[in-house]
């Protein structure tokens, strides 16, 4: 039987539903600890190497879940195409230049700068994926934006870092939110959608190894190893607990709920890894941050409560 619309309306899920809510949260969490842990990969090891090491293992992991969960590996010629554009821009050019960034400003600038995310996203959704950019959302993410700003000039105000430094520094930063938005925004793109988000994941985290290694070799030389466990220890967990785990849910919501709200969790993100830095570095907070991460909180909640529009019902 043909599908045919019976003339009412489904409402989608509220963004704050238990589905949408736990892997957001989760994925806010692991990434607000990441940051603690790619400070510690800044060392004698050339950063583009660090990013190197992390998705080959990460690479190798997606693919040992896509034979596991018995999904196909083919994706055909079209299918690998934009694997290759997504594995450049997001597992290669994005933690190239964040990795890189840190090593002129400290990783709490590098995070709040990365709470902006959600304007580029937001953007490219509207402009190539027909995503409203809803009252709502705007209301929310000028809130958050107010919390951004002033955590971002307490970061400024605490860095030892020179002028040049921050400007330098925010430059590569920038430079890496729009590398990830412009991948965030390739997948979930329609044509993509019939691909099972494994083994997507898989080969463009290939695509973004091969290319990885290639650049490394042209701009560092041969590999540099640090055989410290902390710097081993924190490659396996940048790659399959900040990597393996949380691409997949954020590629899942980015497909469900857009590429400007899922990129909310970059919000939280800064707070996480402030509270981490009050837990293992003494991080001492101060007007500034509480109403910083209060506005960034309130600003988030009204953005997600932002529903989609209504959908109409399709039956057989």
């Amino acid at each position: 039987m043909n599908a045919q619309q019976d003339g009412t309306a489904v409402q989608e899920p509220s963004l704050l539903s238990p589905r949408i809510l736990i892997p957001f949260m989760l994925i806010s969490l692991i990434w607000g600890s990441t940051w603690l842990v790619i400070k510690d990969q800044v060392s004698d090891v050339p950063p583009s190497w660090s990013v190197s090491y992390r998705f080959i293992v990460a690479a190798t992991a997606m693919f040992i879940l896509v034979a596991f969960k018995r999904l196909p590996f083919r994706l055909g010629p079209t299918g690998q195409f934009w694997a290759m554009l997504i594995g450049i821009a997001q597992f290669s050019f994005n933690f190239h230049f964040v990795y890189n960034a840190e090593l002129y400003i400290t990783s709490g600038l590098v995070a709040v700068l990365f709470a902006l995310l959600m304007v580029p996203n937001a953007v490219l959704g509207r402009i190539f994926l027909g995503q409203r950019i809803k009252g709502t959302f705007l209301a929310g993410s000028a809130i958050a934006a107010t919390g951004i700003a002033l955590l971002l000039w307490h970061e400024y105000k605490s860095s030892p870092a020179t002028m040049t430094d921050v400007i330098l520094g925010m430059t590569l930063t920038i430079c890496g939110i729009l590398s990830a938005s412009s991948a965030n925004v390739m997948q979930a793109l329609p044509r993509l959608s019939s691909y099972p988000i494994f083994t997507l994941l898989a080969w463009s985290m290939f695509w973004g190894s091969v290319f990885n290694i290639s650049l490394s070799w042209i701009t560092a030389g041969p590999p540099v190893m640090e055989m410290r466990a902390g710097y081993i220890g924190g490659i396996f967990y940048l790659a399959i607990v900040g990597s393996v785990i949380t691409f997949p849910l954020y590629f899942a919501l980015l497909r469900e709920i857009g590429a400007g709200k899922a990129a909310y969790s970059s919000v939280l993100v800064p707070v996480v890894a402030m509270i981490l830095s009050t837990l293992f570095e003494g991080y001492i907070w101060t007007a500034l941050p509480v109403a910083g991460a209060l506005l960034a909180m309130i600003g988030l909640i009204v953005a997600l409560r932002a529903r989609k529009p209504k959908m109409p019902r399709v039956v057989a």
